[in-house]
């Protein structure tokens, strides 16, 4: 192969894949990898699927592009209605755009808007939590907490974005505090947070119901998310969720937040939207919000590609193909067999501290000492050297470092397509079972 030319994000030249189908990737060589992550847990319905692409070839031919300044388009049409015909949670319009980051840059404007169009100009604060993850333009990477990627951008972040501690029992739960006692622990901190900023300042409190790629698939005990949200309500902040990666069937149901008992006012989906056919991305607005801004003049913000016809078009595909192919129930069904063979061959692992995640939505975290759930050394990566050898067995999977703060702990995510199987499931943990065991004999040796 000739010298690359295109700046990859790791630096060097990662191995080329050629084709895909289903939950495999083939190399040049013929080789293939199982994915067992779907890349960022975007590939929810595997590769190649034909349907998909005949459709994107369809609306191809048909309408390419039309600027949504001066029209709309059938296929942008019909995913709106497809998502929020019945109006979930009272999600009542869509505006589509190509990626989690849009997304969320979307959610940040409409929510300020929204506060000037109801005479609330002074709203300029947003509270996010640290070690979360919303996106990488500079608005969506200030509203996030994950450190790692923050850093080197830290003097160009806007100053409006303050961050209270995520809800993560295995790591910050204090010895002897009780659920009930950590729950009230944090909806003081959230409240506190207001009361530092006034809280007739507050636009939104944003978080992800399941925290992704930043510390593994983290869930927030039962009665997190309400409390956080009569916060909100305590004074007439709003509700913003990130289920960019946690969404759009990932965890059993369309939406993560169906099981934590609240609902949002703005929510950005993108990863399971198109499962990757396709850079596509969604903010969903409530109808409080979406009643205001209807009578307003608009949306104040827009971009090119955004409700993009061929995009449309392929999600539309996709999520035809989950609800006619009764994929969520596939879902709920290989996460529960997840769960087990990951807690049968890893679960008194003496380096895995803890198993967790919902649905096809898992993560497990390398510890040195299980006892103590001391990290293991950030200069040995062994995320990265579990990945290497999951490739060694024909496996990728998401690893990520800096669990904890952005430099200490390792984790690594598992995320499979909707459409896996028992023997996908079994070969998938046999694989990184093995992994795990060899990257901890590299380091420890």
């Amino acid at each position: 192969m000739p010298e690359s030319r295109v700046l990859h994000r790791a630096g060097a030249v990662p191995p080329v894949a050629v084709a895909g189908s289903g939950m495999r990737l083939r190399l040049p060589d013929g080789s293939e990898i199982i994915d067992g992550a779907g890349g960022a847990a975007v590939a929810c319905i595997g590769h190649g699927n034909a349907r998909v692409a005949a459709a994107i070839g369809a609306q191809a031919g048909r309408l390419a592009y039309a600027h949504t300044g001066t029209f709309t388009s059938e296929p942008a049409e019909a995913l709106a209605e497809l998502l929020l015909a019945d109006e979930p949670g009272g999600l009542t319009r869509a505006w589509f755009c190509s990626s989690g980051s849009e997304g969320m840059e979307a959610a940040l404007k409409l929510a300020r808007q929204y506060f000037v169009e109801i005479g609330q100009p002074q709203r300029t604060r947003y509270i996010a939590r640290r070690q979360s993850y919303h996106g990488t333009t500079l608005g969506a990477l200030g509203a996030g907490g994950n450190m790692m990627r923050r850093r080197l951008y830290e003097p160009v972040l806007a100053a409006a974005f303050s961050h209270v501690s995520p809800c993560f029992p295995y790591r910050f739960r204090a010895e002897g505090e009780s659920d009930a006692q950590y729950l009230d622990r944090l909806e003081a901190e959230l409240e506190a947070a207001f009361q530092r900023l006034s809280p007739a300042n507050v636009i939104a409190f944003i978080a992800e119901p399941v925290v992704g790629a930043t510390t593994g698939c983290v869930t927030a005990l039962p009665g997190y998310f309400p409390r956080m949200r009569a916060v909100c309500e305590r004074h007439g902040a709003l509700l913003i969720l990130d289920e960019v990666m946690c969404g759009m069937g990932r965890t059993g149901t369309r939406h993560a937040w169906e099981q934590e008992g609240v609902t949002p006012d703005l929510q950005v989906i993108a990863k399971g939207l198109g499962g990757g056919y396709q850079p596509i991305g969604a903010l969903l607005i409530g109808r409080r919000v979406a009643e205001v801004m209807a009578g307003g003049g608009g949306f104040l913000h827009g971009q090119t590609y955004q409700a993009h016809p061929v995009a449309c078009a392929a999600a539309l595909e996709v999520q035809r193909i989950i609800a006619e192919d009764g994929l969520l129930a596939n879902v709920r069904a290989m996460g529960d067999r997840l769960e087990a063979a990951l807690l049968e061959r890893l679960g008194n692992h003496r380096h895995v501290g803890d198993i967790r995640g919902r649905g096809l939505f898992r993560a497990i975290e390398l510890v040195a000492d299980r006892a103590t759930k001391q990290c293991f050394d950030p200069a040995l990566k062994l995320h990265a050297r579990v990945q290497a050898e999951c490739l060694a067995r024909g496996l990728s999977l998401y690893p990520m470092g800096g669990t904890i703060d952005g430099v200490r702990g390792d984790h690594v995510l598992i995320a499979p397509a909707y459409i896996a199987t028992p023997a996908d499931i079994d070969g998938i943990v046999a694989r990184l079972g093995e992994a795990v065991d060899a990257a901890v004999a590299g380091a420890e040796g």
